[in-house]
């Protein structure tokens, strides 16, 4: 029993020093563009439901919280702002499924085959979303969502949600980003940014490092259908969201049970349809629930699912036809171990970056910020000068 457990520690060890640097340069960059972007500026943007608008909604999305609950919360709130809802929804994928750390870190873990097709398949998602919104999201049904959005039900993270930390100054990209304040707007976004995603980066790491430990190939085989490349095709978009849905892990803490379940054998649009469905997890289902009530919560489970499946199907297709998907199931990162290699290097160099970020972030009176993180929906966002 004890080997066992032990077997699964070191493989959630090993994927999370393999991926280490990457989260924290991720979380660097999105922190530099968070410190410079206003929220109120994003709100102007999302009015409508046109292409460009959601071409708009999901680069700003990208640029964004890679939190799956903040991101929610976040849309939400641009939809009581006067967003639309179909550019709020847009922006929620974006924020969970185009950012720069998932891209980074599936091609570490799986190859860079996936981060084309995660970049490929979310606008595909989105476009799809879009049409069954206008299909079957009818006036009564958002008006309804609106009264019960406007009713301010806390779900999670609504305080990290709330909060504009950007720089407050005028001047250019790089004057604000250089600046006292920016390094400071820096520091914190950084450091909250981190507090909202470790419990589902660790959760999932554990999660990746059990399952990939434990549940013989065997089972992962039969229940992706191997041995017929027809029937795995079609059937790996339709389950993969369900084991998504079932795992209750968001965000990037999905990737590492995503390598798993490529290595036991599910199909390339599988694995792109389960890392969509990080926005269709049980808990984020019963956030639905509470933001826009149980119809809406309903629609978006079904919609949101179809896009996902459709993403999954025509990623396969595409790459398929363009002998872009990977003949080989090796994330060997499942078996390797810490060592003294160009990652170690980078992440000790990445790790004092971080703290950097964290000592700044203690001394310019963030610490307080952290307890505010789950606070109502209602709070007013901090300002900076």
């Amino acid at each position: 029993m004890w080997l066992a457990i032990g077997r699964a520690l070191a493989m959630a060890g090993s994927m999370l020093w393999e991926i280490l640097w990457a989260l924290i340069l991720g979380f660097a960059l999105s922190a530099v563009v968070q410190a410079v972007v206003r929220k109120s500026t994003v709100v102007r943007l999302l009015g409508d439901d046109r292409p460009r608008t959601l071409a708009v909604a999901s680069g700003l999305g990208a640029a964004s919280s890679s939190c799956s609950y903040a991101a929610v919360a976040l849309a939400r709130s641009l939809f009581r702002k006067g967003a639309h809802f179909t550019a709020a929804m847009a922006f929620e994928i974006g924020s969970t499924n185009l950012v720069v750390e998932l891209g980074v870190i599936l091609a570490l873990l799986l190859g860079w085959q996936f981060t084309a097709a995660e970049f490929v398949g979310g606008p595909i998602m989105i476009v799809v979303l879009a049409v069954l919104f206008r299909l079957f999201v009818r006036g009564r049904l958002l008006d309804a969502a609106r009264r019960q959005a406007e009713r301010g039900v806390a779900g999670s993270m609504e305080g990290h949600a709330a909060m504009d930390m950007s720089v407050r100054r005028e001047g250019s990209f790089a004057t604000r980003l250089l600046s006292g304040d920016g390094f400071t707007a820096v520091a914190h976004v950084f450091v909250m940014e981190w507090a909202a995603i470790l419990r589902d980066v660790l959760i999932g790491l554990l999660i990746a490092g059990a399952v990939g430990a434990w549940v013989p190939d065997s089972w992962w085989h039969a229940l992706f259908f191997t041995g017929d490349p027809v029937l795995s095709a079609v059937w790996g978009p339709l389950i993969g969201p369900v084991v998504a849905i079932l795992s209750f892990v968001c965000s990037v803490g999905n990737v590492p049970l995503a390598a798993v379940l490529w290595n036991g054998g599910i199909s390339f649009g599988g694995v792109i349809a389960f890392l969509f469905a990080d926005l269709l997890i049980l808990p984020i289902l019963n956030i639905y629930r509470k933001y826009y009530g149980v119809r809406m919560a309903l629609v978006l489970l079904g919609t949101f699912y179809a896009a996902m499946v459709a993403a999954g199907y025509l990623v396969e297709l595409l790459f398929g036809v363009a002998g872009l998907i990977p003949r080989e199931r090796d994330a060997a990162v499942l078996e390797s171990g810490i060592s003294w290699n160009y990652t170690t290097w980078l992440d000790i160099a990445f790790l004092v970056l971080a703290a950097v970020l964290v000592v700044r972030f203690v001394r310019t009176g963030g610490v307080p910020m952290l307890r505010m993180m789950n606070g109502t929906p209602d709070e007013p966002a901090r300002e900076r000068r």
